[in-house]
């Protein structure tokens, strides 16, 4: 009996030292989710690939995705101590003259519901920590007081009445580690019966260790939620990234919009003014006797269309004037009635475009609901982990130590702790519900929906493929059109000049003679635009 203490002191540094082991693989592991390694599928265009592959890591751009808050964090760190000058403010009166990178900016900036989009990643980021507290140790308390009033026998048909009354003082520290291991550890005093004038207290410290060894064993099955997590933030951020290129593209068609909307006031006008030195012209030649009466209404019907053409125009350049101050929302009080000035004119970019196969494959990477697709995919197979580990029986091995000190006092009851006083428990736990319908129908449905999320990238990828081919055949169209709508222009003009000249020379004017004015107009205007494809 004297070798138990020693052999139980022996046992405790064993299972020390696994706990040690077991605690550095789970700070390992800890310590990699709470990096900023990218877990998401391999061809997605920030960070890192799941498994930390350098070669994957290498063929992407950019650095790992980090979550907003570390990012400022990050971003405030690095900037040089001394002050940046600051921007050139907006003026809060009169136009605002912006140009289209401007007006971009502002958006940026300014936009309310981008604003709205930017607090998603931060909001889906604390979903994160709440599946990460699984693992967060767990403190204990218990104190009370038992009273107990009742009969016992004493002796063989005697019975007596008893009283007791015990106090009992008990805390415990619980963890579970991602390996799939409960540590508890608890200490204990109690008082069996404190109405006795000699009275007997007992301590107790015990360490109790429980290890999954089929259901909710290993790291792939107990970090799947919190990696599931960390997914969906991922995916958050792309769909931010998706929703700033969108504002982008839509903030520079208003500004062309509201450009064109301003040329088309100026062709407008310039018609207005020709159509009525026509009306005069044909006014005194018919007072004159040269025309007949008739000509002074055709020339007043295309007076009357080309101010009709005016409020048309005034009216798209309104709208487009609201649009675009809604979307670049500028800072201030009474912005939303400004006049807007574009600084910017009606020039053809010069840009080279590759081989239409470069501009898929640079899609097929950095296309934000692409890789928000990939994202589900990479979801789907935590889910299957997570399934499939459910589909287990759960046997779990579970091992108690505890050292038990007795005393009259509370400091002599821990001191006795050292004494011969043990209990050891082992032994194993096994739990399998029949049939297990229900893990099974979870685990189908965790394989279908990631067959679902595969087809669903091959059908994104074959759409963005599309697209990119669709946008590029019709940039080299518009192109090519504006090359032959130039020499129309210049053409049409020139017999406007002509029809224009022979009208002032007096050799007469046709029965539609305001088509002059029209062909003026309508050879000035921009022809329409391509539809923009992304």
């Amino acid at each position: 009996m004297k070798q138990w203490p020693e052999q139980f002191g022996r046992g405790l540094c064993w299972v020390a030292a696994c706990l040690a082991a077991v605690s550095l693989v789970s700070c390992r592991v800890c310590r990699t989710l709470n990096s900023d390694t990218y877990v998401g599928p391999v061809r997605a265009p920030e960070g890192k690939p799941a498994g930390g592959n350098p070669k994957a890591a290498g063929a992407l751009p950019g650095g790992p995705i980090k979550p907003a808050a570390k990012a400022a964090a990050d971003a405030a760190k690095a900037e040089p101590a001394a002050a940046k000058p600051p921007a050139s403010p907006v003026p809060t009166k009169g136009p605002l003259a912006i140009s289209i990178k401007e007006a971009v900016v502002m958006a940026m900036e300014n936009n309310p519901e981008l604003a709205v989009e930017r607090l998603k990643p931060r909001i889906l980021e604390t979903y994160t920590e709440e599946e990460r507290a699984v693992f967060d140790p767990l403190l204990t308390g218990i104190i009370g007081n038992e009273r107990i009033k009742g009969e016992r026998l004493r002796g063989r048909a005697t019975r007596e009445d008893f009283a007791t009354e015990s106090l009992v003082g008990e805390a415990a520290l619980e963890t579970l580690l991602p390996t799939g291991t409960t540590v508890a550890l608890d200490a204990s005093t109690e008082v069996d019966d404190v109405t006795r004038e000699m009275q007997l207290l007992r301590s107790r410290v015990g360490l109790t260790v429980t290890q999954a060894l089929l259901r909710g064993a290993g790291t792939k099955a107990n970090l799947a939620r919190v990696r599931q997590a960390r997914l969906d933030m991922l995916g958050s951020e792309y769909e931010l990234r998706g929703f700033a290129e969108a504002l982008v593209a839509l903030v520079e068609l208003t500004h062309w919009d509201y450009v064109l909307a301003q040329r088309k006031i100026d062709i407008y006008t310039r018609a207005i003014a020709l159509s009525e030195e026509t009306r005069n012209g044909i006014q005194k030649r018919v007072k004159a006797g040269t025309l007949p009466t008739s000509a002074i209404t055709a020339a007043e019907a295309e007076t009357a269309l080309r101010r009709q053409d005016m409020v048309d125009a005034r009216s798209d350049m309104a709208k487009a004037q609201v649009v675009l101050l809604q979307l670049i929302s500028p800072r201030g009080a009474n912005q939303r009635h400004r006049d807007i000035r574009s600084v910017d004119g009606l020039l053809m970019p010069h840009v080279q475009l590759d081989d239409v196969e470069a501009h898929v494959q640079v899609a097929l990477r950095m296309r934000p609901d692409l890789n928000q697709a990939r994202l589900q995919v990479e979801r789907g197979d935590l889910q299957i982990v997570k399934t499939r580990n459910g589909l287990l029986p759960r046997l779990d091995l579970f091992v108690a130590l505890g050292k038990t000190g007795y005393a009259e006092t509370f400091g002599g009851s821990w001191k006795g702790v050292k004494g011969d006083g043990y209990d050891f428990l082992v032994g194993l736990s096994v739990e399998y519900p029949v049939g297990n319908r229900e893990a099974r129908a979870r685990h189908k449905r965790a394989v279908l929906g990631r067959r679902q999320a595969e087809e669903a990238v091959r059908n994104f990828e074959q759409l963005v493929q599309a697209d990119v081919q669709t946008a590029y055949i019709e940039v080299n169209r518009a192109r090519e059109k504006v090359a032959a709508v130039r020499t129309t222009r210049k053409l049409d003009q020139e017999k406007l000049r002509i029809e224009v000249e022979g009208f002032r020379l007096g050799r007469g004017v046709r029965s539609r003679s305001p088509g002059r004015s029209a062909t003026w107009s309508e050879g000035r205007l921009p022809r329409p635009r391509p539809s923009q494809n992304t």
